[in-house]
C-alpha cells in the first residue's frame, strides 16, 4: 500500500492569565455585551512579559510527543507555524530544536498566518510520502498580545487576539487512514484587507517614528471584506478537498475551523447545511489564536470524545493574505 501520513499526537498550551471582555473595559471603551454580540469570544489568554511564541510551542510539542509516544530523539524535521516569531531572525524552527535537545534536524518557518498549521500540516504530509522524514513536529503557535493596541483606538482588533500554541506530530501509516487531500490558496491583490504594515523592509530602519505615531505597526482589518471573503472560502476549500478524497459532506463527523469569529463559524455551518454541532469551536474561551487555533480547536475535540479512529475529520482556514487552506483526514 501506498505511504500517507497521519497524526499521531496532539498537544496544547496557552499561558495561565486569563483576560476576560471585563478585563478589556478598563483599559478601552468597549464591553463584554459588545464584544460577545460581535465575536463570541468570552476570554483569551495573555503572556507575561519576556514569554515568547516559541516558549509556547515548545510546550505545546512536549505534549504532543507524549501523545504520540515518541521523544525527542525520534523527530527528523520541525516546521513551526507562527506571525509573531520571537525576533525578526531566525525562525522559531531552530529554537525548538535547540530547546527540545533535537539533532541537526533541519527547521522551517511558515508566515501564512491564519491558515499556517494547515500549510504546515501539508508540508509534512508531503515529505513523509516521499519517505523522506518519519516524525515530523508540526507547530502552530502566537503570542498576539504583544503587538496589539489595548486602547480605544485598537479595540476592534484588540478584542479578538489571544495567545497560544498547538502541536502535531505527524508519521507514515497505510491507507485508508491518515491526511487523504489538501488544497492551498492565496488571493494576494486582498493582501492590506488584513495586514500588519510595520516593520517594514522597505523603510530605513524598519520602523519609523511616522509609523508608530500613526498606529501602523499595529494590526488592521477590513471586517467587512474578511467576512464576506472567509464565508465564501470556507465552504469552498472544504468542498475541493472533499472532493479530492473520494467523500462527501454527509461522511464528515466533525470540521474543525481556524477561530477568527464564532459569526463567520455560524454563518460557515449556515452555508454548507450542516448542524452547528458539527462545527467545532472553541474561540470563546481562547479568542483568534491565528496559527495555533486548529491545534488547540482539535485537541480540545478530541479530548471531549468528538474526534475517534474512523472519523472524517476537515481542518479548514482563512485568514491574513488572504490565503486559505483545508484538509481532510481519517482519524
Amino acid at each position: 500500500m501506498p505511504i500517507q501520513s497521519r497524526i499521531t499526537g496532539l498537544g496544547f498550551h496557552v499561558p495561565p492569565r486569563t483576560v476576560t471582555n471585563h478585563d478589556l473595559e478598563k483599559v478601552m471603551d468597549t464591553n463584554d455585551a459588545w464584544i460577545v454580540e460581535r465575536t463570541g469570544i468570552r476570554e483569551r489568554h495573555f503572556v507575561d512579559p519576556g514569554t515568547g511564541s516559541s516558549d509556547l510551542g515548545v510546550e505545546a510539542a512536549r505534549k504532543a510527543l507524549a501523545d504520540a509516544g515518541r521523544t525527542s530523539a525520534d523527530v527528523d524535521f520541525v516546521i513551526f507555524a507562527t506571525t509573531t516569531p520571537d525576533w525578526m531572525f531566525p525562525g522559531n524552527g531552530v529554537i525548538v530544536q535547540q530547546q527540545l535537545g533535537l539533532g541537526t534536524v533541519g527547521a522551517l518557518d511558515v508566515r501564512n498566518a491564519c491558515s499556517g498549521f494547515v500549510y504546515a500540516l501539508s508540508v509534512a504530509d508531503a515529505f513523509v510520502r516521499m519517505g523522506r522524514y518519519r516524525c515530523v513536529l508540526v507547530i502552530g503557535a502566537e503570542v498576539q498580545s504583544t503587538g496589539l493596541d489595548l486602547t480605544t483606538r485598537g479595540r476592534d482588533m484588540a478584542v479578538l487576539f489571544g495567545d497560544g500554541a498547538g502541536a502535531a506530530v505527524v508519521e507514515p501509516c497505510e491507507a485508508p487512514r491518515g491526511i487523504l487531500s489538501w488544497a492551498l490558496h492565496s488571493e494576494g491583490a486582498l493582501a492590506k484587507e488584513l495586514w500588519c504594515e510595520a516593520p517594514s523592509s522597505r523603510e530605513a530602519g524598519r520602523v519609523t517614528h511616522e509609523m508608530l505615531d500613526a498606529g501602523r505597526q499595529f494590526p488592521q482589518m477590513n471586517g467587512r471584506q474578511v467576512f464576506k471573503n472567509a464565508t465564501t472560502r470556507f465552504p469552498e476549500v472544504i468542498h475541493e478537498v472533499l472532493a479530492a478524497s473520494g467523500h462527501t459532506l454527509d461522511q464528515v463527523k466533525l470540521i474543525v475551523p481556524h477561530q477568527a469569529n464564532r459569526r463567520i463559524g455560524d454563518a460557515v455551518a449556515e452555508r454548507l447545511g450542516v448542524a452547528p454541532e458539527r462545527v467545532f469551536q472553541n474561540i470563546e474561551r481562547y479568542g483568534n489564536t491565528t496559527a495555533a487555533s486548529i491545534p488547540i480547536a482539535l485537541t480540545e475535540a478530541r479530548a471531549q470524545g468528538l474526534v475517534n479512529d474512523g472519523d472524517l475529520i476537515v481542518l479548514a482556514a482563512f485568514g491574513a493574505g488572504f490565503a486559505w487552506a483545508g484538509c481532510v483526514i481519517r482519524w
